[in-house]
């Protein structure tokens, strides 16, 4: 009995040391979008300040990207990968800045969307697979794409969505192991339902399964389905306008859930049953950033119509979590604001302070435990932020839609280290890896490092 009880004590701690290194491991790569648990941060102490995209000064490669996509890379070890979508037009319209026009874009030609596997170190395309080829079953907006999803991976696997046209997955070698149709998902803006957008929310893998959030006209919906086969683990539906947010994973202690943002169902699910842990009413009407996790806390923000809140909310929420009118905290969430949150890009916590930027370049500064402003500053020129923000050895880098990149200091005053044109259209979130940045422009990809 006591040797038995001594095998079953190595068995334990041999699949806890597993369990610690591949989660070390996972925090190294870039597996989904802005990275580990879309924290947006892998600290690496070699980037370039400066780069120059004309004369190559630390640009370590750029290769030309066919097609529209405003998908982000995705990188595991020395594999990258994005997505995008061909127009049968031959060219790509694309309409940039701050403008209200909420008309979509019909483009009603034979689009062929793809799925893209480059070599990290060098820009070598290694494979480029055709996953659909056909007319979009929607249409976008004049300021998005047909490719917006960026991919997920756990290393052997890549998931893909193009939302109305499927999603698929793919091994390293880039043979498709599975693909799923889940018909029309219309992305439109429910007070005004001809003004289709294009679907955006992004697929997540964790624990051998994907993750997907489908909120449109229609029969809403968030899924698991197994990496391996497809099959499907568990659907819930979901009671919500159309949301473009992608969902992310919470893992600590005996917590493991998918949290959600939303405009009337912002909440959690139990990662193995979807089974709804908890829920929130109350955020911005057209649903845009991501949620994250920092402090033991969930962050959510959204903005559009009359509400553009922030909430920081404890793990172990329960039930109907909704503020009172006049509220900005209660037994679950520790602190909100209820005006002022970014619309499209996700707020970063690195550090002790959430930052949060607004498209017109406004970016304030929180204390992210406690919800004090520390400081809010305008960026002149930012004429459009779209992209969400990334971080890395005490810097943070915004790029702006024109296609500059923006260095700013992390920490309790502002300062703005440099400026750097890609001289492209930037819509895409960057990625990191390896002390190198990539950059995802409207025509190419480029890799900075010194």
């Amino acid at each position: 009995m006591r040797y038995l009880k001594i095998q079953i004590l190595l068995l334990i701690i041999i699949g806890l040391s597993n369990s610690l290194i591949a989660q070390k491991d996972y925090m190294k790569q870039w597996p989904q979008f802005r990275g580990p648990y879309a924290c947006g941060i892998i600290d690496s102490v070699n980037l370039p300040d400066k780069w120059d995209i004309n004369t190559g000064e630390n640009i370590r490669w750029k290769i030309e990207i066919p097609g529209l996509g405003h998908s982000s890379p995705v990188i595991w070890d020395d594999k990258l990968f994005i997505t995008t979508a061909i127009s049968g037009k031959g060219t790509d319209s694309l309409k940039v800045g701050l403008y209200g026009d909420i008309e979509s874009y019909d483009d009603e030609t034979i689009h062929e969307f793809r799925v893209i596997c480059v070599e990290k170190k060098s820009g070598k395309i290694v494979w480029n697979k055709l996953a659909h080829k056909g007319v979009p079953r929607t249409k976008r907006h004049p300021k998005a794409s047909h490719a917006n999803a960026t991919p997920a991976t756990n290393g052997k696997y890549v998931v893909a969505f193009f939302g109305s046209e499927g999603l698929f997955c793919y091994d390293f070698d880039g043979e498709l192991i599975w693909k799923k149709d889940f018909g029309k998902l219309n992305s439109a803006y429910f007070r005004a339902p001809d003004a289709e957008w294009g679907f955006a929310s992004s697929p997540i893998v964790h624990e051998n399964s994907v993750i997907i959030q489908c909120d449109f006209l229609g029969d809403s919906f968030i899924a698991s389905f197994d990496i391996e086969t497809g099959a499907e683990k568990w659907r819930i539906p979901r009671h919500d306008v159309p949301t473009w947010s992608t969902p992310n994973y919470y893992n600590k202690g005996n917590v493991k859930q998918i949290v959600v943002n939303g405009y009337k169902h912002i909440g959690g699910y139990d990662f193995t049953t979807g089974n709804e842990i908890w829920k929130l009413s109350g955020g911005g009407d057209i649903p845009v950033p991501t949620p994250v996790f920092a402090h033991g806390l969930i962050y959510i923000h959204s903005a559009h119509g009359k509400s553009s809140p922030i909430y920081a909310i404890k793990p172990d929420a329960k039930g109907d979590i909704s503020l009172d009118s006049d509220s900005t905290s209660n037994e679950y969430i520790v602190w909100s604001i209820k005006k002022g949150a970014a619309y499209n890009p996700t707020n970063i916590i690195y550090g002790k302070y959430l930052y949060n930027m607004k498209m017109y370049g406004k970016l304030s500064c929180f204390d992210a435990q406690t919800g004090k402003l520390i400081y809010q500053e305008n960026i002149p020129d930012a004429r459009g932020i779209t992209a969400s923000a990334i971080a890395s050895n005490g810097k943070i880098y915004y790029c702006t839609e024109q296609g500059e990149v923006l260095i700013i200091k992390a920490g309790n005053e502002f300062k703005l280290i440099a400026k750097n044109p890609l001289d492209d259209v930037i819509m895409a979130t960057p990625a990191l890896s390896d002390n190198m940045l990539f950059f995802r422009t409207q025509n190419q990809l480029i890799a900075v490092g010194n």
